[in-house]
């Protein structure tokens, strides 16, 4: 079955009591069962699983060719709920350039729990090699990486990650299962951001790992979301449930809006360099092209009168919003060192763009006039 079709019926069996075609959502925190606590229908308590829940894993599974998958309440509860499962006394491998909030659990958390984690350019193989000369529990990638677009080899790394018995991560958030499927090209696990191209309507909170083995790794997680209550509801559950069915679609329409705007941005005398692999001189083109089916909505620009002209061209654009997040069908522009807090690391002249459903024309025309005025 083509993912396009998968997208629209993984999860979506009609329900059996009514025939209903559209999923119920069942927002009971409890369930009955026997006097000796039998469950009888399966379920207990919303927390240890619901069946709203079990549709969005079961879709979230297929569509990126893993064994079991686990949904949390947000995309940062989903990382926290694996790099906690870590041990005291290992070490992580993570991207230079990578989401802030990653950066900052990174800082402030795993040193607490005894867990040392070393930033390293994921695009360079060889500097990845190098650091794992050290005993490695986690191996963490992120491409395209938020917001300077780099591309790493997901199978290069995930083989050298698994031959110093690392488990291999990949953030999937801003390719979707649509484009790329880390899974099949050998990592272990796969982290969303639910929120974002699933949800597609900036409406709905979630996070996701999907797991390549129902192993060790997978029922630590699962035990640990279990004891700490980091789960998703049913109504957001449901919610995703429904993005999924309209995201190859939706995923078609971001992508060519993206070509069009980084094709204009790359010839507009403004801006000092455009960061988005689907240009032919960006320098992971030719590896997005072999693990990606198309480049993604997400890109970067950075202006030729630095931090000053970035933050005058965003204030005139009229129809992209500044804002943060990503994915939904409105088109968002962010200021990423404004955001990141106290110790900024993105470049002072970047916007971070998520490139929405509106005609590319329009995009194009407020960008001009922003660029131009």
């Amino acid at each position: 079955m083509r993912l396009e079709t998968l997208a629209v019926h993984a999860g979506a069996e009609a329900d059996a009591e009514t025939g209903a075609v559209a999923p119920p959502i069942h927002l009971s925190t409890t369930f009955r069962h026997g006097p000796a606590a039998e469950r009888i229908a399966g379920y207990e308590y919303q927390r240890e699983g619901n069946p709203t829940q079990d549709r969005l894993e079961a879709a979230l599974a297929a569509l990126e060719g893993g064994a079991a998958a686990l949904a949390y309440a947000s995309g940062m509860a989903a990382i926290a709920g694996l790099l906690e499962t870590l041990p005291s006394g290992t070490r992580v491998l993570l991207p230079d350039d990578c989401y802030s909030g990653l950066r900052h659990l990174a800082a402030e958390f795993l040193p607490q729990r005894g867990v040392q984690a070393q930033f390293v350019d994921m695009a360079d193989t060889a500097a990845v090699e190098a650091a794992c000369a050290q005993p490695l529990a986690l191996l963490w990638m992120e491409t395209p990486s938020n917001p300077l677009m780099k591309v790493c080899d997901i199978a290069a790394l995930a083989r050298i990650a698994q031959a110093h018995g690392a488990i291999a991560v990949c953030d999937n958030t801003f390719a979707t299962p649509v484009l790329q499927q880390p899974l099949a090209l050998g990592a272990d696990v796969v982290m969303h951001s639910t929120t974002k191209y699933i949800g597609g309507h900036s409406d709905v909170l979630g996070g996701a790992l999907v797991f390549a083995r129902r192993d060790a790794v997978f029922e630590a997680a699962m035990h640990r979301r279990h004891i700490t209550g980091a789960v998703l509801s049913p109504f957001s559950a449901w919610l995703l449930l429904r993005g999924f069915r309209s995201l190859a679609a939706r995923m078609a329409m971001h992508c060519a809006n993206a070509r069009r705007l980084a094709e204009f941005f790359d010839a507009h005398p403004a801006v000092a360099a455009v960061n988005w692999p689907g240009l032919a001189s960006h320098q992971g083109h030719v590896l997005a092209s072999t693990q990606m089916r198309d480049y993604g909505a997400m890109l970067s620009i950075r202006l030729r009168g630095g931090r000053e002209a970035a933050l005058a061209a965003a204030s005139r654009l009229r129809l992209f919003t500044n804002a943060t997040s990503l994915g939904g069908c409105e088109s968002l522009v962010e200021h990423r060192a404004s955001v990141e807090g106290a110790s900024p690391v993105s470049p002072q002249d970047l916007l971070r763009l998520s490139v929405g459903l509106e005609h590319a024309d329009d995009l194009i025309a407020d960008w001009a006039q922003a660029l131009d005025a």
